[in-house]
C-alpha cells in the first residue's frame, strides 16, 4: 500500500476527497501514508450496488466538511444505501455486507436450479426464490419472534442435520477472515 500511496500523493489537491475501499487501513494510517493528507473517507462496498441495492457503510475523516460528506453521500446514493458508521465497525461490515452475498449466493443458485429441475419455469423459480428470501428476512426481523421460534416455524428441515456443521463453518471461516482484516 505504501507504493500506491506514494504514487498518488502528488496528485492529491486541497479539494480532493480520497475514498478508500480497503479494509484494515484506517484513516489515520492512510493519512500517514499520504504524507499528512487527511481528506479521507473509508467505505465498504457490496456487490448489490451493481443494481442500486447496495449497503455501503462509510466513515468520514475529521478533515472532511459537512459539505464534503453531503456531496459524497449524494454520489453514493446512486448505488444504494450509504449509512454513516463508526470507522472501527467497517471491518465487521466487510464480513457481513461486503462478503455476505457470497455466503448465500451459491445456496440460492442451487435452490433455483433445483426448483427448475422439479418443474418450475425459470421465471417462476426466480419469483418464488425472491419472495421466499424477502419473506424470510421480514420474518426474522419483524415477526417479534426469537431465533429459536423462527427456526421452528417450518416443521420439515431437509438440511437440519447439516445446520451445526454449516454454523461451525461460518464461525470458523468468518472469525479467521475478521482476524486478518481487523486493523
Amino acid at each position: 500500500m505504501g507504493e500506491v500511496a506514494a504514487g498518488i500523493r502528488e496528485s492529491l489537491r486541497p479539494a480532493t476527497v480520497l475514498v478508500s475501499l480497503a479494509p484494515k487501513l484506517t484513516i489515520a494510517k492512510l493519512t500517514d501514508l499520504l504524507g499528512g493528507f487527511a481528506r479521507i473517507a473509508r467505505m465498504i462496498p457490496n456487490a448489490p450496488s451493481l443494481v442500486g441495492c447496495g449497503y455501503n457503510p462509510v466513515a468520514f475523516g475529521e478533515a472532511l466538511t459537512d459539505e464534503d460528506k453531503a456531496d459524497l453521500l449524494e454520489l453514493l446514493s446512486a448505488v444504494g444505501e450509504a449509512p454513516i458508521v463508526a470507522e472501527e465497525t467497517l471491518e465487521a461490515y466487510a464480513v457481513l455486507t461486503a462478503m455476505g452475498p457470497t455466503h448465500l449466493w451459491f445456496q440460492l443458485y442451487e435452490l433455483r436450479a433445483l426448483a427448475e429441475s422439479f418443474g418450475l419455469r425459470p421465471e417462476a423459480a426466480r419469483k418464488g426464490l425472491t419472495a421466499m428470501v424477502t419473506g424470510a428476512l421480514a420474518t426474522m426481523n419483524e415477526a417479534g419472534l426469537s431465533a429459536e421460534e423462527v427456526l421452528d416455524l417450518v416443521p420439515v428441515k431437509p438440511l437440519g442435520d447439516a445446520e451445526a456443521s454449516i454454523g461451525e463453518a461460518y464461525r470458523t471461516k468468518l472469525t479467521g477472515v475478521m482476524a486478518k482484516i481487523r486493523p
